[in-house]
């Protein structure tokens, strides 16, 4: 019994020090599919809880965005809930260049370690 607890104790401090040495922010890789193009891109940043889960995954986004180029709504289309407002925060501070009109873009958000 007493060697179980010392390897469960240890087990412990070893999976501690891991999250331990992992970076504070990591950056998300964003893959726009609209035809505007984008002039600032904001980068997502990697949620702590999802690299403490290791979690990757794509969240799919529709932009609409405002003639002037600003995003005025954002809807989810997929993606982890833990990485979804990560990918929002940051797509919601983009800004896309001029057209005649309102316009809907389609942006991808990958999450990768």
């Amino acid at each position: 019994m007493k060697t179980l607890m010392r390897r469960g104790a240890c087990g412990v401090v070893l999976l501690a020090a891991t999250f331990v040495s992992l970076p504070t922010q990591c950056w998300a890789q964003e893959s726009p599919d609209g035809a505007r193009k984008i002039l600032i891109k904001t980068p997502a940043l990697y949620p702590i809880l999802a690299q403490s889960m290791n979690l990757r995954g794509v969240v799919k986004l529709e932009a609409r965005v405002a003639p002037n180029g600003t995003v005025k709504s954002i809807d989810v289309k997929g993606g982890h809930p833990i990485l979804t407002q990560s990918a929002v925060t940051a797509v919601g501070h983009w800004k896309f260049e001029p057209a005649a009109h309102e316009t809907k873009e389609l942006i991808e958000v990958k999450f990768d370690p």
